[in-house]
Formats: C-alpha cells, sequence, structure tokens
C-alpha cells in the first residue's frame, strides 16, 4: 500500500512521461501496485479482505440505536446474534464505532458544543446562588457535625463576577438561610433577583414552583426568586464557575490542621485577595473585579430571618459543648451524653437542651450568650463551674491504685462469706440423704393419733 506522498509522485511522474516500470523501480513497488494506484485505487485506503458481514445489521442497528441512544451494546448484539450475525463482540462494537451508528442524545449532553444566547446582566439585577458539595474534609471536623464531606454554599454577582461562600455542615433549609445572609453580607448587600437551580429547599424539583417556607424568606429580604430550568447550567455559569475555582484552587490546597471557622477565614481571604483582583471586560470596560461590584449599587440587608440553626453535640469531660470554634458549659451530670445546640439567627444567645425523644419536648440546660465564631472564648455559668468542681472533688480519691503483681488474700468479709457457702453447701448435702431407718419414723409417729 502506497503512503499519500507516494500516490502523489506516481501521478507526478506518470504525467511527466515516465513508464510504469520506471516508476516502480524508482519508488521500489511492483508494476501491478503502480497500475493499481494509476487507475483510481486510493492512497491510505486498505481494500477489505472479504464481504463485509456487517452490512446487512446497519440499518437494524441505526434504527434501534435511534430508539434508545442508552441501549447497551451486549444487550443489541444479543439481538443481531439472534438474527444471524455470526463474528465477535469486538468486531460488532468496532463496527458502530467506525460507522457512528449511535447518536448523541440530546437530552443527556452536556451544554458544551450547544450555542449559547448572549445573557444580559445589568449591575445589581442577579444574585446566583448553588451548592458545592466538598469530598474528605479534615477528621477533626467531625465533632463540628461534618461527616464525611463539607457543603459550601456559593454566591455570585451575575454582572461583576465577584463570589463569596460559606462552610456550613448541611444543605438544609435553616443552613441555607443563614448561609444566604452571610453571603449576601459579604457581597455588600441585595440584588433585585436571587437565581438557584432546583433545590429542594427553595422550590418543588418537579415543577420550578416556589415552596411556602422559602417564599417567607424571599418576602423577608425584598427579592424575587428566580429558578432555573432544568438542565441548564448555562443559566447560571457565572456562580458555576467560582464553584470550579473554590473547588480547585481553595479547597483542593487546604491543610489538614485547621478548623472550619479558620477555614471559612481562609476563603474570605483567598476570594478578596484573588477572587476580587481579577480583571474582566464588562460592556467594554476592562477592570478588576471589585472595580465592576461598585456599580452594583446593591440594597441594604435586613436583620436576619429568624430561622432556628439546630445541631447535636456530645458533651466533653470538662461539661463543655463546641458550637462554632468556642466552648459553652452544662451542668457536669450531661457529661458524655449529646445534647442539641439551639439558635434562631439575629439572637444574641443559644440554647443547650436535651436531646429530642419519643413522645417529649425538649428541656433545655443552658442559655449563653453567643460569642463570635472562631474566637475560641470559653462561656461557662458561674453555677456550672461550682458544680463541676464539686462533682471533681467528690469523685477525687487518695489512695495510691493497685500494682499488677500485688498480693491481696480473702479478707475478713470473703471469708464470712465463703463460710455462709460451706455451711448452706452440707445442709443440703444432708437434705439430699435418703432415709433407710425405720427407727426413725417409729420415733415419729409416736404420740400421734392415727385414728381421726
Amino acid at each position: 500500500m502506497l503512503t499519500r506522498e507516494d500516490d502523489i509522485d506516481v501521478h507526478a511522474l506518470r504525467r511527466q512521461g515516465w513508464t510504469i516500470s520506471a516508476i516502480a523501480r524508482h519508488l521500489g513497488h511492483d508494476r501491478k501496485t503502480i497500475r493499481a494506484y494509476l487507475n483510481g485505487r486510493q492512497a491510505g485506503v486498505r481494500a477489505p479482505a472479504g464481504p463485509d458481514g456487517f452490512a446487512p445489521f446497519v440499518d437494524y442497528c441505526r434504527a434501534r440505536l435511534s430508539e434508545d441512544p442508552h441501549l447497551w451494546a451486549m444487550t443489541l448484539f444479543d439481538e443481531v446474534t439472534a438474527l444471524g450475525f455470526d463474528r465477535a463482540y469486538s468486531t460488532f462494537t468496532r463496527q458502530l464505532r467506525a460507522r457512528r451508528l449511535r447518536p448523541a442524545c440530546e437530552s443527556c449532553a452536556p451544554a458544551r458544543g450547544r450555542p449559547a444566547a448572549i445573557i444580559d446582566h445589568p449591575p445589581g439585577e442577579e444574585t446566583q446562588f448553588d451548592w458545592v458539595e466538598l469530598p474528605d474534609p479534615p477528621i477533626a471536623w467531625a465533632a463540628a457535625g461534618y461527616q464525611g464531606k463539607a457543603f459550601l454554599l456559593v454566591g455570585a454577582l451575575a454582572h461583576s463576577g465577584r463570589w463569596r461562600g460559606v462552610l456550613c455542615s448541611s444543605m438544609d433549609q435553616p443552613h441555607l438561610i443563614d448561609a444566604l445572609h452571610r453571603v449576601a453580607a459579604a457581597l455588600g448587600g441585595l440584588t433585585r433577583n436571587w437565581r438557584f437551580d432546583r433545590m429542594a429547599t427553595v422550590c418543588h424539583p418537579a415543577s420550578g414552583r416556589v415552596s411556602a417556607s422559602f417564599a417567607a424568606v424571599a418576602k423577608h429580604y425584598g427579592i424575587s426568586v428566580a429558578i432555573c430550568p432544568p438542565r441548564r447550567g448555562n443559566r447560571k455559569g457565572v456562580v458555576e464557575k467560582a464553584n470550579h475555582t473554590a473547588a480547585q484552587r481553595w479547597w483542593r490546597t487546604l491543610p489538614d490542621d485547621v478548623t472550619p471557622e479558620q477555614a471559612q477565614a481562609s476563603l474570605d481571604r483567598f476570594c478578596a485577595s484573588r477572587g476580587d483582583a481579577r480583571l474582566r471586560t464588562v460592556a467594554g470596560r476592562r477592570g478588576s473585579v471589585l472595580t465592576h461590584a461598585c456599580a452594583e449599587h446593591l440594597a441594604p440587608l435586613p436583620a436576619p430571618f429568624p430561622a432556628v440553626l439546630t445541631a447535636e453535640r456530645k458533651v466533653s469531660a470538662q461539661a463543655l459543648v463546641a458550637y462554632r470554634g468556642n466552648f459553652y458549659s452544662v451542668p457536669p451530670e450531661l457529661t458524655g451524653t449529646t445534647v442539641t445546640v439551639a439558635h434562631r439567627l439575629g439572637a444574641p444567645a443559644i440554647d443547650i437542651s436535651t436531646a429530642p425523644a419519643a413522645g417529649r419536648l425538649p428541656t433545655v440546660l443552658a442559655r449563653h450568650q453567643l460569642a463570635t465564631d472562631g474566637a475560641g472564648v470559653l462561656v461557662r455559668d458561674h453555677g456550672h463551674v461550682i458544680a463541676l468542681e464539686t462533682a471533681a472533688l467528690a469523685a477525687f480519691s487518695t489512695a495510691a491504685p493497685h500494682r499488677r503483681k500485688q498480693r491481696i488474700p480473702p479478707g475478713p468479709a470473703a471469708q464470712a462469706a465463703a463460710d455462709h457457702l460451706r455451711q448452706s453447701a452440707t445442709s443440703a448435702a444432708r437434705g439430699d440423704q435418703v432415709v433407710i431407718d425405720l427407727a426413725a419414723y417409729d420415733r415419729a409417729a409416736r404420740g400421734r393419733n392415727t385414728l381421726r
């Protein structure tokens, strides 16, 4: 088989008047090969070795894959085998790929490659929100409620591209409301619209209608809620790109020895130093994200929506409960138990109560003033301090611990108990003997009147 370069030389030399024999000697090929390429054989195309055994089944495979683009090749192979296909499975899959018989499923195809319209984002019009699941948090975060993964709510201003994120241990609605308020505060205020995908804490995923519980949140903040159409990631592409940046540039390099509060501070520094310094061209004007964000003209933020955050915590040996980087005291008898920490957003205090049981309301055990997140403050009630010291002193003992090879024989109490056991065993043994002396019966019967 000739290469394309040799094929070009063959035709060029033939046009110059060379004979086939001369061209064959010059290129080092057989004369029949040179004649075949001069008669129309295509360079780089190998002639089939025999009849095409797959050709009769092309129409059937094309029809089946048009009906079901996700049909397994093995399932289709079973069908064509029953229809008479006698080649191997590897030959069958190779023919499917070579002939491109499997169509692309439009419903499952990614947005890449599709036509994308340019969406206008006026200043102050829209904030886009989305959750990012962050795998493998530091092991020490388990005490703070991060079980196996962390969740980051990212909010991005659609006009300027400025974004901020808040770490959460859960994606339930109270944590969502708290994170929305904190993100909006970090961005500088409120836009006219908040855009979400079809998350169940905001809307009904099937219909896209806003839920009644979140409608109260939207009214509180005075914003409109926009729900993205299903499978339209480009509609909120600003926050999607921020998600990618947060996962790859910040979370990927986060060290293991940081607390959740320190990680949150690290993210805030990253957004302020790296995220706001990015250069973008918006409406034909080149500038940093921070420069474009100054033109957003955001509305002031009201007080937080009064949602109640709850978290389960285990009481330490010092009768302390850890919550958001601080420690709060409880009565010492709760050491080692699990309690529930409740915080109403906007309230200055937190309540620590017993874990709710079936048919019983939780009992509030302590109420403390809420300290700044991550401050490492130890908040203790004076009564709890006195009770803890009393319990610790009562449990204190001056007795020396036993040595491993110390000789300790049975004491008086143990010996008295042993004598009692021996006497009981002797009595039981006597009671079990069988009486075979008839004189004993005679003595027992004397003095008794047998006639009644």
